[in-house]
């Protein structure tokens, strides 16, 4: 697995602009103050539900705290993001692990994903918005995915498309770690 990534400085960043202590952050948000210093510090990975409460209680959107990272430079005609630097969030029961690989200003478009599930573990997903699909493609292991009342197993260089605007889920019901893409549009 990858290092964390550099989130913290991120988080701490616009913590400061908005002039706020780690407890007064930690009251709006929720985050406990150890988890929020630990977060800055970077000895911390947080879940999904972690980085939205403290986005909602900076007043910013999820995209400014992952291009908050980033430095582009204009003249560049190949821009790498590093293993470091690619955005990881985890399911709060640690079985999941999402791989940010679009970049931020699709959010909301076309993002797309590097799906790691421990054995018996799902990624549960309620509904989108109207008219969202997802496509998900199996690099290792085999996946059973969920749309609505339909189930279908997929295997190693298969890929399967569904409605992504109803309840859905991909779960590992293999012994092994296994691995996909995942592409929401």
């Amino acid at each position: 697995m990858t290092d964390t990534p550099e989130i913290g400085p991120i988080v701490q960043k616009y913590r400061k602009q908005r002039e706020l202590t780690l407890g007064q952050l930690a009251e709006i948000s929720g985050v406990s103050k150890s988890m929020l210093s630990q977060i800055e510090r970077g000895q911390a990975n947080p879940t999904f539900a972690v980085l939205w409460s403290l986005t909602r209680a900076l007043g910013i959107e999820f995209n400014d705290l992952v291009e908050g990272g980033l430095e582009a430079d204009d003249n560049e005609k190949v821009t790498v993001v590093t293993d470091a630097n690619t955005p990881e969030i985890k399911s709060a029961d640690g079985n999941c692990t999402l791989r940010i690989l679009s970049p931020p200003q699709m959010t909301g478009e076309l993002e797309w994903y590097h799906l790691e599930i421990a054995p018996g573990g799902a990624l549960l997903s309620g509904a989108h918005a109207p008219g969202t699909a997802e496509h998900f493609t199996v690099i290792s292991g085999s996946f059973e995915i969920t749309s609505d009342d339909t189930t279908r197993i997929v295997k190693v260089g298969e890929t399967a498309r569904y409605a992504a605007d109803v309840p859905h889920q991909i779960a590992n019901t293999g012994k092994r770690a296994a691995k996909g893409l995942l592409v929401v549009v």
